[in-house]
């Protein structure tokens, strides 16, 4: 049964994650949106400077990275396991995920510059369990207890669901991972989605150079991601809250990769050769694992989780202090544009001296 912390908890994430869709889909597909700040490098002789565009999809990359991880540290505490494994497992994780965003591309896409979360996750699925077995096999649980598989993978589902769905924002930004035209679309599915569809402006969004769609009414690909994969998440801390991790752990594991296998039929960028793209073959394959992996650790025996005990994880100087870190990592990997370049002059303003 919930306490009142846990209706309370679910109405401020579920508002928080309405009112930053509402502002993303406002604001985001301009294109002001996508380069946060310049900073000059090297000055030419004409007297400009050439720069590195710090832009906003590592912004907000890093805030999905961000509030991941803390949901993450929040539900694992609420359940009972410790910091320190809980740390390892955070830890551990991100560093199979973070490359493995380049590196998937790079394979799929033949890209060197790009990043894919689709592989990413992947890459997690396969591995969060074994980390789970790992730590358990180093004792690093609260004086050796055994951290319970099906909690933390129902957590960590969880988190990555808010994460990537928080992320979609930064493809707003960019212009990246976007629908096909309503133009290409079959009648009836444009007429559904006019009054959804995005239309993405600026030269330097990747809708503009790779596809010639910028000023393009398009399938809102990122939004429908968003509400989808928030949606689940929340479905996922219901279950969560109420003590049914494996019910938590399937339902958010299916629901995000199903809808990334009908998802790349909405898409109009490039995904790799084939009809069926590799990003496809990996959601099925997701879901297939999750659900071996559920029936593999069914026998799980776990309290119903308790927030109190999260939030006094998170709310300590040292989790702040980590988790800023995070931010700034996550911000400089994804944050320093590769594909855009600036020129930049400066000047004094007379009337002002």
């Amino acid at each position: 049964m919930f306490n009142m912390a846990q209706p309370l908890f679910l109405i401020t994430l579920s508002t928080f994650s309405a009112l930053y869709l509402a502002w993303g889909v406002t604001r985001l597909p301009a294109e002001r949106w996508q380069i946060a700040a310049a900073v000059p490098l090297n000055k030419a002789g004409d007297g400009s400077w050439g720069g590195v565009n710090l832009t906003w999809y590592g912004v907000l990359t890093a805030n999905a990275y961000l509030a991941a991880t803390a949901l993450a540290l929040l539900l694992m505490g609420a359940a009972g396991i410790s910091l320190r494994a809980i740390v390892f497992l955070v830890v551990l994780l991100l560093l199979c995920c973070v490359p493995a965003s380049r590196l998937v591309a790079q394979v799929v896409e033949k890209k060197a510059n790009t990043f894919t979360v689709g592989g990413a996750v992947f890459i997690g699925t396969l591995v969060a369990p074994w980390i789970v077995e790992l730590v358990n096999r180093l004792a690093l649980g609260d004086q050796g207890d055994r951290v319970p598989p099906l909690v933390a993978l129902s957590a960590i589902s969880i988190a990555y669901a808010f994460g990537e769905g928080f992320g979609r924002l930064a493809c707003l930004s960019f212009g990246c991972c976007y629908g096909k035209a309503l133009s290409h679309c079959h009648p009836r599915l444009a007429r559904l989605l006019a009054p959804l569809a995005l239309t993405f402006t600026g030269k330097t969004k990747k809708i503009a150079y790779a596809s010639q769609l910028d000023g393009v009414k398009v399938v809102p690909v990122q939004a429908l991601t968003y509400v989808l994969y928030c949606g689940a998440g929340l479905a996922g801390c219901i279950l969560f809250l109420a003590g049914s991790y494996a019910a938590s752990f399937l339902v958010t594991l299916a629901v995000t990769q199903a809808w990334r296998v009908v998802s790349e039929l909405l898409r109009d960028d490039y995904r790799g050769a084939g009809r069926i793209s590799a990003y496809q073959i990996m959601g099925i394959l997701g879901i297939a694992y999750g659900f071996v992996m559920a029936w593999l650790f069914g026998d799980d025996r776990s309290p119903a989780a308790d927030l109190a005990n999260g939030w006094s994880l998170i709310w300590s100087p040292g989790t702040l202090l980590a988790l800023q870190l995070l931010w700034l990592v996550i911000f400089l990997y994804t944050g320093l544009s590769r594909v855009t370049a600036a020129t930049l002059r400066f000047h004094v303003e007379p009337d002002k001296v």
